[in-house]
């Protein structure tokens, strides 16, 4: 017999305590502890407040709307700031909800390993697509931008930035939303509404475009996927900074709309934006669409083969 996934909702919430009784209590309180509608809002609230907060204190030394490209160090801190309101919420909870806080996400085996190939992945799969840009003539390169010893500080800067970026994103999106939500309305519709969520959460960027937003949510689906499969964050969170790296500083293209300050290669699109991706850069492009297909496909093919393979050896030690 099958073993339930870690992420559905049967494996997801072990009943704990809270102090209230009668009609009131039953209002915040059911058979699995805080309802899922008040522990997700109670999540977005810490992470508001912190986030508030913290930017209030770095606005006072950068602008956190700069112009033009992204210089690295306030981003840098921005983002740090940004993985700590979110680590800082999910602690929260986890206390509340009397659970390790790597438990929403962050758990299972060869973690290292994961993340490292999801990285590796994320690169070949976004160079795949420049490479066909490059080659249908939707993508053009200038120059080599940076050489030496600048280059390598960039790389590695923009590498430790993406990481962050990886981790906050897929915490705050896939990691204790997904988790709670799904105890409530399951896995997939959780993973619908949160990647309507991560696609609006880019509309703020200057240079998005609507079929950008469209081909994020898609990418949101995807990552949710490779939970379903991996049963961890772990290789997504790989996979978003490699995917992110590779067309932020080595290719140097747009990344949502966003344009880094410090990247390898300079690059500029060309012809129609449906196909080039424009000022939204590769990830607004319509071949996204058929690659994140392609993607979930192989995801699919290995990972269900892994998983079908483990179920009969499960079923022959019950033998």
């Amino acid at each position: 017999m099958s073993q339930p996934s870690p992420v559905e909702p049967s494996n997801l919430a072990a009943p704990y305590r809270l102090i209230g009784n009668g009609a009131l209590k039953r209002v915040f309180v059911g058979s699995q502890g805080l309802r899922v509608g008040w522990s997700a809002l109670l999540f977005v609230a810490i992470y508001q407040v912190v986030h508030m907060a913290s930017n209030a204190v770095l606005g006072h030394f950068f602008s956190l709307e700069p112009q033009g490209e992204i210089p690295v160090v306030p981003a840098l801190l921005q983002e740090s700031l940004e993985l700590f309101a979110i680590f800082f919420a999910t602690l929260v909870m986890a206390r509340i909800e009397k659970r390790p806080v790597l438990s929403y996400g962050y758990t299972g085996e060869h973690k290292l390993v994961r993340l490292i190939s999801g990285a590796l992945w994320g690169f070949l799969c976004l160079s795949l697509l420049v490479v066909i840009l490059w080659k249908a003539g939707w993508l053009n390169f200038d120059r080599i931008s940076l050489t030496g010893l600048a280059a390598w500080k960039y790389a590695l800067s923009w590498g430790l930035l993406f990481l962050i970026v990886g981790f906050f994103e897929e915490s705050a999106l896939r990691g204790y939303l997904q988790y709670t939500l799904a105890r409530g309305i399951g896995f997939w519709r959780a993973a619908l509404l949160l990647s309507v969520v991560f696609s609006l959460w880019h509309m703020t960027n200057n240079g998005e475009s609507a079929l950008g937003l469209l081909e994020v949510g898609l990418s949101g689906l995807y990552f949710c996927l490779t939970l379903w499969y991996t049963k961890s964050l772990w290789w997504a969170v790989g996979f978003h900074a490699g995917w992110d790296w590779a067309q932020s500083y080595f290719y140097g293209t747009a990344n949502s709309g966003l344009v880094m300050h410090g990247h390898l290669l300079s690059s500029h699109p060309a012809g129609n934006p449906l196909w080039s991706g424009g000022t939204a850069g590769p990830e607004g492009s319509m071949l996204i669409t058929p690659l994140v297909v392609v993607m979930a496909t192989g995801m699919w093919i290995w990972w269900g083969k892994i998983q079908g393979s483990r179920r009969k050896k499960s079923d022959r030690a019950l033998l």
